[in-house]
């Protein structure tokens, strides 16, 4: 299976998958010149900037007019807000399955500061989970899926208390973020033989 993480973390998220999925769009136009011709669809998370950034989706929808836009009920009025025309917005539910033909998808129920989703692709032969800023993961099962996108955030709880500016700062990240250690240990239960796995949103320093 093809893919490109176009970028992962605070500074913005966008993941390519096969050239015609797009899932998050937190970053620049720019970083999408390559790609965005060749998209079919746009899955989106939550409203946070770096997960959604509004003028790359503004310019998207402008550009690509057949192009379609993925959310769950939450994001609807964000997407309307941004210039989507609401038909061409799937509106989804966690937990169903979604037949775009070529490919299937089922967003995930994720726990973060705001509503959240993760989702499940099956891609041909190939099974996909996407799951980031979160603070759990324990609740889902994905056994012996061949590419796992799951947040590693920062190492573990002394790594982040060394490295915290203040105790909000660190009390918020463990509140909405997954750790690697936490990560690691869910990935350890779910992950096959040819598994591949990608630490997603990691802590970079500026």
């Amino acid at each position: 299976m093809k893919f490109n993480i176009l970028n992962s973390g605070s500074d913005g998220n966008g993941v390519i998958i096969e050239d015609i999925i797009l899932i998050d769009c937190g970053i620049s136009f720019k970083k999408l010149e390559d790609y965005y011709k060749k998209l079919r669809i746009v899955l989106l998370t939550h409203k946070h900037s770096d997960h959604f950034n509004k003028a790359t989706i503004k310019k998207l929808a402008y550009e690509r007019p057949t192009l379609r836009f993925a959310c769950c009920e939450w994001l609807v009025d964000e997407l309307v807000k941004c210039g989507v025309e609401k038909k061409k917005i799937d509106v989804l539910k966690i937990g169903k399955n979604y037949n775009y033909k070529t490919f299937i998808v089922e967003p995930i129920k994720l726990y973060h500061d705001v509503p959240q989703c993760g989702y499940k692709l099956k891609i041909g032969a190939n099974k996909l989970i996407y799951a980031t800023d979160t603070n759990k993961i324990d609740h889902i099962k994905a056994k012996n899926y061949n590419y796992y996108f799951i947040e590693g955030n920062y190492e573990n709880e002394e790594e982040l208390h060394n490295r915290a500016t203040d105790e909000y700062y660190e009390k918020r990240v463990k509140e909405t973020h997954l750790s690697k250690v936490q990560a690691t240990e869910w990935l350890m239960k779910n992950m096959g033989e040819n598994s591949k796995y990608v630490f997603m949103h990691e802590h970079k320093e500026r």
